[in-house]
């Protein structure tokens, strides 16, 4: 549940590159390095794996061994899962990135794909399915809804291991000649930048293997097959079964994949991983991010309460890893099963149904397998089950209701289903949320509008923030269908040691208010650390106007934390600099980059220059801006070094001097962009 780095006291010929990247950057990396092609579909939050791999293309790029990638946009997401299936029975190394809604359409397909025994990976940007309503955010219920197409399945829990995954069910794939879901959280992974290790390019090339070898042609015109033919009573059946030969193939190239993986880079990976499990009497057992979020949890609540709780991430779902489920969990007393999806007609929700029948199966002394050939540990009792739906359309996951979980099973009379992060009748009561981030870390909560270019800044503060200082980075947005032009919310924390919390923030150093006006649509400052430091978007060039216009509670929390307020027109430095009109909006937000680096403690601490600092800054803005031009570049380059030199502060003898009452400016006089 750490960070996965090669062990310290180990040499590893394959360490990994180390840089920063979001998960959708990760899966492009590997697969532009190693297929032949892709064939999508842009669909939200996948879009940004096509968008890179198709930029690729456009460069002209070849895979390892020479051959040049190409690109197909289909008409549809099932279109472009039957070109998919094409390309393989050609001998193509080929892959897809899709999510939600398109998953559901390409159903058909992946059933024609694992029956033809393809060997295909498609990248899944896990969403929720519109239900009662429309929600682009995360869910597992697309992954679920086609889980019984013969498909494996691997779930990651952050940009490093959706990354590394992406090799592993590639090599798994082709040695077992079955069709591997990557499945990451949509936005919540696709889009956090993190840091992480990247695969070097000898050793994809060592450990996926040509693909010209490695692959069957299957529509060789020297050699003619019929795919796909009408089988009657005769024969379906026949065929149906014959596939086990291959399914039972799929966890022993799982396991070697990842056996060879951790040999290579010293990462290790298993089709199960526990935290604190040795000793654990309660457990929580999920997928995905938010099990990073526990995995803090735990830490916290063994350092408070010396309470013996540990947690259970299911890498590989498919094939399902029955046997050693039970082999982890038989100890504890109890156990909660975490899912994002929720089908309530069914027995229980897929995870917990599936372990449920894996203990079932153990205490009958059935054993698993097509031959039996996974044997159950011995078993005389069943721990409680207990079931829970949680981050449904990304609803936050956090500390206190992994808290609320344990409570539960400790309880008189526990709940058997629950949810938690909703007032509901089956919501379990939350009685302390607590501070998880590593210990010295310092995060920023921004309060801007959609389409001001802060989510993009805040990938950029990271990204040199993390590489520069050499400190570990998370940067997340709150994005939405609904978003641009109305109040968002970004998040970036900074730390020595690796970030697991993937969640809102509520403990924060730094506040940026690039839209003032949140403070007319609740507290922003809520949350602050005493001490902390807060940015004002204003016109107004005297830090006693500034200060005026201030809400009256905004006031009083700032002297009671005794924070300290910059304040500068970004609007105004964005319009003189920007000599595309369209641009404007957006460079207003990388004015940010510039205050960041004199607001907050990471460039003097570290003893760099000025032109070294920003050095590292220009990079970056050439990763997220090069492709608009040399000039579109400089632009937000001085818009930076603007921000810098004339962020303002407002003095602590004004913020110190009594309210008069009169003549304030109204909080309205700082909406941003007038």
């Amino acid at each position: 549940m750490s960070e996965r780095k090669p062990t310290a006291t180990a040499v590893f010929p394959y360490p990994g590159i180390p840089t920063s990247s979001d998960g959708s950057g990760a899966v492009s990396w590997v697969e532009t390095h190693i297929s032949h092609g892709a064939c999508a579909y842009p669909i939200t939050s996948s879009t940004t794996m096509g968008a890179s791999y198709q930029m690729e293309v456009s460069n002209g790029k070849k895979n390892l061994w020479g051959d040049t990638l190409s690109f197909v946009q289909a008409e549809s997401e099932h279109s472009a899962a039957s070109t998919c299936e094409g390309f393989a029975l050609a001998g193509g190394r080929v892959t897809n990135f899709t999510s939600g809604q398109g998953l559901v359409l390409m159903k058909e397909v992946l059933y024609t794909i694992s029956g033809k025994r393809l060997p295909i990976v498609f990248h899944i940007g896990a969403r929720a399915l519109t239900s009662q309503s429309l929600n682009v955010h995360c869910g597992h219920d697309d992954v679920m809804s086609v889980a019984d197409t013969g498909w494996a399945i691997t779930f990651a829990r952050n940009a490093q291991e959706i990354g590394d995954l992406a090799l592993i069910c590639r090599r798994a794939a082709e040695t077992s000649e079955t069709p591997f879901m990557n499945v990451q959280d949509g936005f919540l992974t696709t889009h956090t930048v993190e840091n992480l290790r990247l695969p070097e390019t000898e050793m994809m090339k060592e450990y996926v293997g040509d693909p010209n070898e490695r692959i069957r042609c299957l529509f060789d015109p020297r050699n003619p097959i019929m795919s796909g033919v009408v089988q009657n009573q005769d024969a379906y059946m026949k065929g149906k079964i014959a596939q086990r030969a291959f399914y039972d193939r799929v966890p022993a190239a799982i396991q070697e994949a990842m056996d060879k993986f951790h040999e290579m880079t010293g990462r290790r990976y298993s089709m199960i991983d526990g935290y604190m499990m040795e000793d654990a009497e309660y457990a929580i057992v999920g997928m995905g991010g938010m099990m990073e979020t526990a995995a803090a949890t735990v830490d916290f609540i063994r350092a408070k309460y010396g309470l013996k709780v540990g947690i259970l991430h299911v890498t590989c779902f498919a094939p399902f890893p029955a046997t050693q489920l039970v082999e982890a969990l038989r100890h504890v007393k109890a156990f909660t099963v975490v899912e994002r999806m929720d089908n309530p007609l069914a027995q229980s929700n897929p995870l917990v149904q599936g372990i449920k029948a894996a203990f079932a199966d153990a205490l009958t002394g059935i054993q698993f397998g097509s031959n039996g050939e996974f044997k159950y540990p011995a078993i005389t009792s069943i721990p409680r089950i207990y079931a829970c739906c949680a981050g449904l359309g990304s609803r936050d996951v956090r500390a206190g209701h992994f808290i609320a979980l344990y409570d539960n099973m400790r309880s008189a009379q526990p709940r058997q289903f629950s949810v938690v992060g909703v007032k509901h009748a089956l919501a379990l009561p939350e009685s302390e949320d607590p501070d998880i981030r590593p210990e010295g870390a310092f995060s920023m909560r921004g309060h801007s509008v959609g389409g001001f270019g802060s989510v993009t800044t805040n990938k950029l503060i990271a990204s040199f923030v993390g590489e520069l200082f050499n400190l570990n980075v998370q940067a997340y947005p709150k994005y939405g269908s609904e978003k641009k032009g109305l109040p968002t919310t970004y998040y970036l924390t900074v730390a020595h040691e690796h970030i697991r919390t993937h969640s809102e923030l509520d403990h924060v150093e730094f506040i940026p208010l690039n839209d003032v006006n949140a403070f007319n649509l609740g507290n922003p400052l809520d949350g602050i650390a005493h001490g902390g430091s807060v940015f004002i978007q204003s016109p107004s060039l005297e830090a006693a106007d500034v200060w005026k216009a201030i809400p009256a509670y905004g006031r009083k929390l700032i002297r009671t934390k005794k924070l300290r307020v910059y304040y500068l027109d970004t609007v105004k430095i964005a319009r003189e600099i920007a000599t595309d009109p369209d641009l404007v909006q957006r460079m207003q937000g990388v004015v940010l980059v510039g205050i960041f680096i004199k607001v907050t403690p990471f460039a003097g601490r570290s003893g760099m220059g000025e032109d070294q600092v920003l050095g590292a800054v220009e990079k970056y803005i050439r990763k997220y801006f090069g492709k608009r031009g040399e000039h579109v570049v400089e632009e937000n380059l001085r818009c930076v070094k603007q921000g810098l030199k004339d962020v303002r502060e407002i003095p602590a003898e004004t913020i110190a001097a009594p309210d008069s009452g009169k003549d304030e400016i109204p909080s309205e006089a700082l909406v941003f962009a007038r």
